[in-house]
């Protein structure tokens, strides 16, 4: 199991294993304090870009350190080093130690947690050779596409992550996580006018999963056809407009309109819309969303958290009432909850706090087509680039990437990138039909929390597809 895989490895490299792994945290815990945990990691990445049919970034790196974190009462003392010598593991401890002044501390012997598997174990990573020619054959099928194409971009990420978590509560998970990420973007030109396009998936896994819809080739073309059509994109219209989300993944704006703003340290601080309002109507008695990070292979999937938990299938919104929010071991204290399953954090050197995994709405009655047909006029998401969500408003902006309109109950013309500016509460109360056809994108996400020096993490979306009676559309359409 990946779980024993992960765990094993620290103990063979490292010589980090139970015993190891009571010393320090006894010694996190000797000045006092209620709590105490230690995340070993061991990352390796490989990068490789092509542009204009060149090799424009390549590139290896690894990442080792011991994250440790005491908390003692409402103060948290969170110290890392990069050196996995007995002598710096010890330095690290003591320093975040330092913030607990008394108390009765307890330790439990640590006992390793079995887990469930939801990928296979950290895989080698590609040789460059291999890599370079999934990257080729992504180039050549986006040329191949049409003869407007200029230039073409890819890039390939892998990596794979080796972690250990133990606790004071006497928790030992270890896992061994791959990741493979695939970017492709592709330029048109007609008369001056350029486009581009965009095709991006990612997966708990090695090369491989390119294969079959997610080849790299169907990607290199998907990515082309995007920047082409675009060529024939009409103006957007501007108002407040009927707002058709498509399938799979325009849950990119479930995910920021209204996943943010259920994590549960905004909530516990009073910084969220959602905050005191559990057991509240906050949405249509259509909408259910839940965050799940036990979907086998997903970009946000996982075996364990950081914390050494067990992600599991979490209800946020249910039939439109509020029931929890997405918790960390922390968040949940404070709440007298158990943890979620979505204490994460980007790496050692970051204290876990309460992320996302896969979030989704589950789907509903409507067939798809019926729910077009219900619209006279608006606008049909596809994709979308990115957004920005205000947590304590709960207001929202997003830029498509692939949209059309709909005219007389049928999607007709493209229309340029436009922005949706609206408000996540309100626009779940005007969800009036959800579809049967909920897809869960394998959209290469990632998630940034925490300003300026955010915390970046792979996660998923998911969604039926979406009728929301009101959104603004920033068009330029007159």
């Amino acid at each position: 199991m990946t779980a024993e895989a992960g765990a094993a490895f620290f103990a063979a490299r490292f010589g980090v294993d139970a015993q190891r792994c009571d010393e320090l945290l006894g010694r996190a815990l000797e000045r006092g304090g209620d709590y105490a945990d230690l995340f070993f990691e061991y990352s390796e990445q490989r990068r490789l870009a092509l542009s204009e049919q060149q090799v424009r970034t390549a590139g290896s790196t690894v990442l080792q350190g011991l994250g440790v974190r005491v908390v003692s009462g409402e103060s948290v003392g969170y110290a890392y080093t990069e050196q996995l010598d007995p002598a710096s593991l010890r330095a690290a401890v003591d320093t975040a130690a330092s913030v607990a002044k008394s108390g009765a501390p307890l330790v439990v012997p640590v006992r390793r947690v079995p887990v469930a598997q939801q990928y296979p174990a950290a895989l080698a990573l590609a040789e460059p050779a291999g890599a370079l020619a999934l990257l080729e054959r992504a180039d050549a099928a986006a040329r191949a596409a049409g003869s407007s194409i200029r230039n073409v971009e890819v890039d390939l990420s892998q990596q794979a992550r080796q972690i250990l978590v133990a606790t004071s509560e006497g928790r030992l998970a270890g896992d061994s996580q791959p990741m493979v990420r695939l970017v492709v973007s592709a330029l048109s030109e007609r008369d001056g006018d350029r486009q581009q396009g965009f095709e991006g998936k990612a997966g708990r896994a090695g090369l491989e999963f390119f294969s079959g819809e997610r080849a790299a080739e169907a990607m290199g073309r998907r990515a082309a056809e995007e920047a082409i059509r675009q060529h024939e994109a009409v103006e957007a219209p501007a108002g407040f407009l009927p707002v058709v989300l498509a399938a799979g993944q325009s849950g990119v704006w479930l995910h920021e309109a209204v996943g943010h703003g259920l994590e549960a340290d905004f909530n516990r601080r009073g910084l969220s819309t959602y905050s005191g309002r559990i057991g509240q109507q906050v949405a249509s008695p259509l909408v259910t969303v839940v965050d799940d990070g036990t979907v086998p292979g997903l970009n946000g999937s996982l075996n364990v958290d950081d914390e050494g938990q067990e992600p599991r299938l979490n209800v946020l919104i249910e039939r439109g009432v509020l029931r929890g929010y997405m918790h960390d071991w922390q968040s949940a204290r404070g709440y007298g909850l158990p943890a979620s399953g979505n204490g994460r954090r980007q790496d050692f050197r970051h204290a876990p706090m309460p992320r996302m995994t896969t979030t989704y709405t589950l789907a509903g009655e409507t067939p798809p087509e019926e729910i077009i047909r219900a619209v006279d006029y608006g606008v049909y998401c596809v994709s979308f680039s990115g957004g920005q969500v205000d947590i304590a408003s709960g207001d929202y902006t997003f830029a498509t990437l692939e949209a059309y309109l709909i005219e007389h109950g049928r999607i007709t013309a493209p229309i340029r990138t436009v922005n949706l500016i609206g408000n996540g509460p309100d626009s779940l109360t005007r969800v009036t039909l959800v579809g049967n056809d909920l897809q869960i994108s394998e959209i290469a996400g990632m998630c940034g929390k925490g300003g300026k020096g955010a915390q970046w993490v792979p996660v998923g979306v998911g969604l039926p597809t979406v009728l929301v009676d009101g959104i603004t559309v920033g068009g330029t359409k007159r």
